[in-house]
């Protein structure tokens, strides 16, 4: 269920140097997956990135990642000190370009892998939940989707952490009040483009696999003779669903019910856990006047 990389560092970095260049680049993951739920991740694929913009640039596409030669040509054109990649593989949506990732509002972008639990069955009630300025943007079909509106909703341009927590909290009420016994999994990266937040959680303890590369420094102690490690930034980090090489030493689990902030030279790992929403339907807290009417208007028939 899709694989993504996002990088972050004070330098930038051309694209293709992270999505073509590795022995088990994102692109060979899209044919050749080794931790993903599947193998092939070829329902389309997105990157986003910053540059001189207040926003930062998209680009998606239903073509499979391996074989799109618009990406390949673009990658080797952009450098950006902040970037997302994303291949999906699809959990039952359509295949189109409004439910590729990376997702993006304002100057934040979010991707996704996992799934949330019968979706069809939650869908009405989560989207309700969504703050009514931002559910006309809403352009997919997609769980992730719903989940960044949610997480934007709970206070995502101000608390990542505790707007990612509100938002799987509500997830996870709807869910449970739907009879769906695991009703999230995830690994979820999201950025302003300066700072890079990354979850791995999952209602049933067993998330989709999350790596991040050891810091640059400790990298060229052990291997001083790579040019690679002298061509980016000492705060340069890689956050992967699976690691882009067999070189020990470089990546590193996350471990679960973790998320990892990583920016400005300050990393940092701390344990998640989703903060379930006050009201015992599983609507949303009132962050938002909005989001308290439109709460108080779903009562029982």
């Amino acid at each position: 269920m899709c694989r993504w990389l996002a990088y972050s560092g004070s330098a930038p970095l051309l694209l293709e140097e992270a999505l073509f260049s590795p022995a088990h680049s994102l692109i060979d993951q899209s044919l050749h997956s080794r931790l993903g739920a599947e193998t092939t991740n070829g329902d389309g694929f997105g990157v986003g990135w910053y540059g001189d913009l207040e926003t930062p640039g998209v680009f998606r596409s239903t073509e499979p990642a391996w074989n799109d030669s618009n990406l390949r040509d673009i990658a080797g054109h952009i450098r950006s000190s902040h970037f997302f990649a994303h291949i999906r593989a699809s959990s039952g949506t359509a295949i189109q370009q409004t439910n590729c990732h990376p997702f993006r509002h304002g100057r934040w972008l979010w991707m996704h892998t996992g799934l949330i639990d019968e979706f069809a069955t939650v869908k009405r009630d989560l989207v309700l939940a969504v703050d009514p300025s931002l559910y006309p943007l809403i352009e997919g079909q997609t769980d992730s989707e719903v989940l960044f509106f949610l997480a934007l909703t709970m206070g995502l341009e101000d608390d990542p952490p505790g707007a990612v927590a509100r938002a799987v909290g509500v997830v996870e009420a709807v869910g449970r009040r739907h009879g769906v016994e695991h009703p999230i999994q995830m690994t979820v990266a999201t950025t302003d483009g300066e700072g890079v937040w990354a979850f791995r959680y999952s209602s049933i303890a067993s998330s989709r696999s999350l790596f991040f590369t050891t810091d640059v420094p400790t990298l060229r102690a052990m291997y001083p003779h790579r040019a690679v490690l002298e061509e980016v930034s000492e705060y340069a980090r890689l956050i992967v669903s699976e690691p882009l090489g067999d070189v020990p030493g470089v990546c590193n689990e996350v471990p679960e019910s973790t998320y990892g902030a990583v920016g400005k030279g300050h990393d940092e790992l701390r344990p998640f856990e989703p903060l379930p929403p006050t009201d015992s339907r599983g609507r949303a807290a009132a962050r938002h006047p909005a989001i308290s009417a439109a709460g108080d208007a779903r009562t029982d028939a």
